[in-house]
Protein backbone atom coordinates (compact mmCIF):
# COMPACT_ATOMS: atom_id res chain seq x y z
CA UNK A 1 0.00 0.00 0.00
CA UNK A 2 1.32 3.43 -1.07
CA UNK A 3 1.33 5.76 1.72
CA UNK A 4 -0.18 9.21 1.43
CA UNK A 5 2.42 12.01 0.57
CA UNK A 6 2.16 15.24 2.68
CA UNK A 7 3.35 18.51 2.30
CA UNK A 8 2.99 20.77 5.93
CA UNK A 9 2.71 24.39 5.84
CA UNK A 10 2.19 26.96 8.87
CA UNK A 11 4.52 29.39 9.76
CA UNK A 12 4.66 27.97 13.24
CA UNK A 13 7.59 25.20 13.33
CA UNK A 14 6.00 23.62 16.18
CA UNK A 15 2.67 22.97 14.41
CA UNK A 16 4.77 21.73 11.80
CA UNK A 17 6.79 19.58 14.31
CA UNK A 18 3.45 18.31 15.51
CA UNK A 19 1.96 17.84 12.52
CA UNK A 20 4.46 15.22 11.22
CA UNK A 21 4.49 13.62 14.21
CA UNK A 22 1.06 13.04 13.97
CA UNK A 23 0.44 12.47 10.03
CA UNK A 24 3.85 9.94 10.84
CA UNK A 25 1.96 7.80 13.90
CA UNK A 26 -0.77 7.97 11.38
CA UNK A 27 0.86 6.39 8.35
CA UNK A 28 1.36 9.27 6.23
CA UNK A 29 4.18 10.46 4.71
CA UNK A 30 5.22 14.19 5.23
CA UNK A 31 7.61 14.86 1.95
CA UNK A 32 8.27 18.51 2.54
CA UNK A 33 7.55 21.35 5.13
CA UNK A 34 7.06 25.16 4.23
CA UNK A 35 6.77 27.96 6.35
CA UNK A 36 4.47 30.22 4.22
CA UNK A 37 1.82 29.88 1.51
CA UNK A 38 4.31 30.48 -1.73
CA UNK A 39 6.92 28.08 -0.73
CA UNK A 40 4.39 25.89 -0.05
CA UNK A 41 3.20 26.03 -3.85
CA UNK A 42 6.50 26.24 -5.27
CA UNK A 43 7.21 23.00 -3.07
CA UNK A 44 4.09 21.04 -4.38
CA UNK A 45 4.41 21.86 -8.11
CA UNK A 46 8.14 20.32 -7.80
CA UNK A 47 7.20 17.00 -5.48
CA UNK A 48 3.48 16.54 -6.52
CA UNK A 49 2.00 15.58 -3.02
CA UNK A 50 -0.96 13.70 -2.54
CA UNK A 51 -2.26 16.61 -0.13
CA UNK A 52 -1.18 19.56 0.96
CA UNK A 53 -1.88 20.79 4.76
CA UNK A 54 -1.59 24.32 5.50
CA UNK A 55 -2.19 27.00 8.20
CA UNK A 56 -4.54 29.57 6.42
CA UNK A 57 -2.71 32.56 8.46
CA UNK A 58 0.49 32.76 6.87
CA UNK A 59 2.60 35.55 6.15
CA UNK A 60 3.54 36.27 2.33
CA UNK A 61 0.74 34.58 0.69
CA UNK A 62 -2.40 33.31 3.23
CA UNK A 63 -3.51 29.65 2.89
CA UNK A 64 -6.71 30.54 0.91
CA UNK A 65 -4.60 31.88 -1.69
CA UNK A 66 -2.20 29.05 -2.02
CA UNK A 67 -5.23 26.47 -2.13
CA UNK A 68 -6.56 28.68 -5.07
CA UNK A 69 -3.15 27.77 -6.98
CA UNK A 70 -2.93 24.44 -6.35
CA UNK A 71 -6.54 24.24 -7.35
CA UNK A 72 -6.17 25.61 -10.43
CA UNK A 73 -3.04 24.11 -11.10
CA UNK A 74 -4.55 20.83 -10.47
CA UNK A 75 -1.99 20.40 -8.07
CA UNK A 76 -3.32 18.55 -4.90
CA UNK A 77 -6.24 19.01 -2.27
CA UNK A 78 -5.91 21.15 0.69
CA UNK A 79 -6.81 20.55 3.76
CA UNK A 80 -6.69 24.14 5.61
CA UNK A 81 -6.12 24.62 9.51
CA UNK A 82 -7.44 27.63 11.04
CA UNK A 83 -7.70 28.73 14.45
CA UNK A 84 -10.95 30.27 13.44
CA UNK A 85 -14.22 28.79 12.14
CA UNK A 86 -15.29 31.96 11.09
CA UNK A 87 -17.78 31.97 8.03
CA UNK A 88 -16.67 34.16 5.89
CA UNK A 89 -12.98 32.32 5.78
CA UNK A 90 -15.30 29.37 4.79
CA UNK A 91 -17.07 30.66 2.20
CA UNK A 92 -13.65 32.52 0.59
CA UNK A 93 -12.34 28.67 0.95
CA UNK A 94 -14.88 26.41 -0.28
CA UNK A 95 -15.06 29.12 -3.04
CA UNK A 96 -10.73 29.14 -3.71
CA UNK A 97 -11.56 25.34 -3.93
CA UNK A 98 -10.32 23.94 -0.64
CA UNK A 99 -11.32 20.50 -0.05
CA UNK A 100 -11.09 20.36 3.45
CA UNK A 101 -11.21 22.33 7.05
CA UNK A 102 -10.17 21.40 10.11
CA UNK A 103 -10.19 24.04 13.29
CA UNK A 104 -7.57 23.96 15.59
CA UNK A 105 -6.80 22.79 18.54
CA UNK A 106 -7.56 18.95 16.62
CA UNK A 107 -6.57 15.40 18.21
CA UNK A 108 -4.87 12.98 16.02
CA UNK A 109 -7.49 11.13 15.52
CA UNK A 110 -9.18 13.96 13.52
CA UNK A 111 -6.72 14.34 10.81
CA UNK A 112 -7.11 10.81 9.14
CA UNK A 113 -11.02 11.35 8.27
CA UNK A 114 -9.96 15.22 7.33
CA UNK A 115 -7.82 14.39 5.19
CA UNK A 116 -9.32 11.10 3.21
CA UNK A 117 -12.69 13.05 3.00
CA UNK A 118 -10.20 15.84 1.13
CA UNK A 119 -8.64 13.27 -1.32
CA UNK A 120 -12.17 11.93 -2.26
CA UNK A 121 -13.29 15.45 -2.68
CA UNK A 122 -10.50 16.36 -4.94
CA UNK A 123 -10.56 13.13 -7.17
CA UNK A 124 -14.57 13.40 -7.38
CA UNK A 125 -13.69 17.07 -8.53
CA UNK A 126 -11.61 15.87 -10.79
CA UNK A 127 -14.46 14.30 -11.94
CA UNK A 128 -16.70 17.01 -12.30
CA UNK A 129 -14.07 19.03 -14.41
CA UNK A 130 -13.54 16.51 -16.90
CA UNK A 131 -17.54 16.47 -17.71
CA UNK A 132 -17.84 20.40 -17.85
CA UNK A 133 -14.08 21.16 -18.88
CA UNK A 134 -13.91 24.25 -17.10
CA UNK A 135 -13.00 25.54 -13.88
CA UNK A 136 -14.96 28.12 -12.73
CA UNK A 137 -18.04 25.50 -13.98
CA UNK A 138 -16.42 22.84 -12.08
CA UNK A 139 -16.50 24.49 -9.11
CA UNK A 140 -20.08 26.21 -9.22
CA UNK A 141 -21.39 21.77 -10.02
CA UNK A 142 -19.49 21.10 -6.96
CA UNK A 143 -21.44 23.45 -4.71
CA UNK A 144 -24.47 21.63 -6.02
CA UNK A 145 -23.22 18.42 -6.16
CA UNK A 146 -21.79 19.20 -2.19
CA UNK A 147 -25.76 20.54 -1.22
CA UNK A 148 -27.29 17.43 -3.00
CA UNK A 149 -24.83 15.30 -1.25
CA UNK A 150 -25.66 16.08 1.82
CA UNK A 151 -29.60 15.85 1.59
CA UNK A 152 -28.66 12.76 0.46
CA UNK A 153 -26.89 11.61 3.53
CA UNK A 154 -29.51 12.81 5.65
CA UNK A 155 -32.72 11.26 4.01
CA UNK A 156 -31.37 8.34 2.82
CA UNK A 157 -28.35 7.40 5.28
CA UNK A 158 -25.84 7.40 2.20
CA UNK A 159 -22.20 8.14 3.21
CA UNK A 160 -20.35 10.88 1.56
CA UNK A 161 -18.78 8.89 -1.34
CA UNK A 162 -22.05 6.82 -1.40
CA UNK A 163 -24.18 9.98 -2.17
CA UNK A 164 -21.53 11.06 -4.73
CA UNK A 165 -21.39 7.72 -6.94
CA UNK A 166 -25.42 8.14 -6.34
CA UNK A 167 -25.84 11.17 -8.26
CA UNK A 168 -22.89 10.39 -10.48
CA UNK A 169 -24.96 7.51 -11.54
CA UNK A 170 -27.88 9.15 -11.97
CA UNK A 171 -26.63 11.77 -14.25
CA UNK A 172 -24.92 8.63 -16.40
CA UNK A 173 -28.48 6.96 -16.52
CA UNK A 174 -30.55 9.73 -17.62
CA UNK A 175 -27.49 11.58 -19.44
CA UNK A 176 -27.58 14.43 -17.36
CA UNK A 177 -25.17 16.86 -16.45
CA UNK A 178 -24.00 16.21 -12.38
CA UNK A 179 -24.85 19.56 -12.14
CA UNK A 180 -28.64 19.51 -13.48
CA UNK A 181 -28.81 16.07 -11.23
CA UNK A 182 -28.43 17.62 -7.96
CA UNK A 183 -30.55 20.79 -8.71
CA UNK A 184 -32.86 18.57 -9.37
CA UNK A 185 -32.33 16.97 -5.85
CA UNK A 186 -32.15 20.52 -4.34
CA UNK A 187 -35.57 21.32 -5.72
CA UNK A 188 -37.24 18.45 -4.62
CA UNK A 189 -36.00 18.29 -1.18
CA UNK A 190 -36.71 22.14 -0.96
CA UNK A 191 -40.29 21.30 -2.46
CA UNK A 192 -41.18 18.17 0.02
CA UNK A 193 -39.72 20.41 2.86
CA UNK A 194 -42.60 23.59 2.14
Amino acid sequence: MERTRVIVADDESLIRMDLREMLTNLGYLVISEAGDGRSAVNLARELRPDIVIMDIKMPDMDGIEAAQILTQERLAPVLLLSAYSQQELIQRASQAGVAGYLVKPFRENDLAPAIEIALARFSEFRVMEREVGNMQEALETRKAVERAKGILMDTQGLSETEAFRKIQKMSMNNRKPMRAVAEAIILAHQAHEQ
